[in-house]
């Protein structure tokens, strides 16, 4: 089990966490996603740990970016 943490651009309330969690939860291995909108930052726990391409895809699905 490996864990995570991402910045996330643009999540400014429950609803943009909502999507967020949502979307990265739906990945193969991920079994948890908490999110602090305040912090902007999406700690993601899988195993395996989902490849970088799939995290932009999924969160950019949600409609938003991970920072560089």
């Amino acid at each position: 089990m490996e864990s995570r943490v991402i910045l996330v651009t643009g999540m400014s309330c429950d609803h943009c966490a909502r999507a967020v969690r949502a979307e990265v939860g739906k990945l193969t291995g991920v079994t948890a996603v908490d999110i602090d909108v305040a912090a902007g930052t999406v700690q993601v726990t899988a195993d395996p740990f989902p490849a970088d391409a799939d995290l932009r895809a999924a969160v950019g699905e949600a409609g938003y970016a991970i920072a560089s």
